[in-house]
């Protein structure tokens, strides 16, 4: 950041840029990658890349902030929602299978990591493959974390990264499109710098954006990225450390598949057991519950946790749930999720898991800044809302 300040590079031209391009490029293992304001502009240039026109359905993930859909109204499509699984909590192979067969000629998909897990992509990519669709992977809560062997970022034809200033690296903002089509690199960069011609004036023929990152964010994303591994290590330890202080309470933490994926463990969250939730409801701006001897819910966790200055987060709403979105189609493993009028179908499975999940679950604190000492007090909290 200094040299941008020093050598008066400061606006979206410079060699930060250009390195910390190479650098993420190189550490993710795909051919380009474009700098940019935000992961936001980075979808929405994915979305563009893709070809997606106005009225034409788009497969999304249902359960992520609505920064993962909204470009997608920008370019005039329509978001289908798909429903999340309990493995991962991430889009339900199946539930996309089942979308398909309802709406066979979406030719576009988009996939979250949510809170740092990979998604199940041998199962979703050879869905995609078998329908001539486009896969947009959202990795923007991913960076660092491993399926299969292969960084995350990497298994759609276009990537999105973010460097906002809740993500395990950050520049206070930014994002960025990784790709190994060169002619899509080429043409997103020329869009995010307004669509500039190769003129001597300034020369448009066509839609451009003010979407380029500037060369001071770049400079900080390129001093941050040296830390991203000691950043993982220490996220990881949060995680384990409440896995183990909650181990023998009736709640789960958020789930990965310890054979084939190593998570980035960006959030650390925990789902309580049906059994174990007091009575809670919610509307669109408030909750409430009432208190149960050996039973609580998020809203009472949360509200302990606030009391003593440490914060937890709700689980993302889902999509299908937000008032912007309610009436677009759902998905779910059984079909469309919007005929269901009952919510669970046994005590083992919901036709709504992204509206359990939400119900039942909470974000931790999990700031690698969090010492032992804060991180056991939380601890000790949950186990009294128990």
């Amino acid at each position: 950041m200094t040299e941008a300040y020093n050598t008066n590079w400061m606006s979206t031209v410079g060699e930060n840029i250009n390195k910390v391009e190479e650098q993420i490029s190189s550490y993710i293992g795909c051919k380009y990658a474009v700098a940019l304001s935000a992961g936001t502009a980075a979808m929405h240039l994915a979305i563009k890349l893709a070809g997606v026109e106005p009225g034409a359905k788009v497969f999304c993930s249902d359960m992520t902030f609505s920064a993962t859909v909204n470009p997608v109204v920008y370019e005039g499509g329509v978001p289908v929602f798909i429903d999340s699984e309990y493995e991962t909590w991430n889009m339900s192979p199946a539930a996309l299978e089942k979308a398909f067969e309802l709406y066979p000629d979406v030719k576009v998909v988009v996939v979250v990591n949510l809170y740092g897990t990979p998604a199940k992509f041998d199962e979703i990519k050879a869905i995609c493959d078998r329908h001539n669709a486009v896969l947009i992977e959202d990795a923007a809560e991913s960076l660092g974390a491993v399926y299969k062997g292969r960084q995350t970022g990497t298994f759609g034809k276009y990537g999105v990264l973010s460097f906002n200033g809740n993500k395990i690296i950050t520049g206070s903002s930014g994002g960025m499109l990784l790709t190994d089509d060169k002619a899509g690199a080429d043409r997103a960069r020329k869009w995010s710098t307004q669509s500039r011609e190769a003129a001597p004036w300034y020369q448009h023929e066509e839609l451009g954006y003010n979407y380029r990152m500037s060369n001071v964010i770049a400079g900080v994303v390129r001093g941050q990225c040296n830390h991203l591994k000691e950043h993982i290590t220490r996220k990881k330890e949060i995680y384990m450390r409440y896995k183990e202080g909650l181990k023998d309470l009736p709640i789960k933490m958020n789930p990965y598949n310890e054979r084939n994926m190593e998570p980035n463990f960006w959030l650390s969250c925990m789902l309580i057991d049906r059994e174990a939730m007091c009575k809670q409801v919610r509307n669109d701006s408030d909750a409430a519950y009432i208190k149960e001897p050996g039973k609580t819910c998020p809203t009472e966790i949360l509200e302990k946790l606030a009391i003593h200055n440490a914060e937890g987060r709700p689980i993302w709403k889902p999509m299908h749930m937000q008032p912007i979105y309610r009436m677009h189609p759902f998905v779910t493993e059984t079909g469309d999720g919007r005929r269901s009028t009952n919510a669970y179908t046994d005590m083992e499975k919901t036709v709504d898991v992204g509206a359990d999940i939400f119900d039942r679950g909470l974000c931790l604190p999990s700031d690698i800044k969090m010492t032992s000492e804060e991180q056991n007090n939380i601890i000790e909290m949950i186990r009294e809302c128990f």
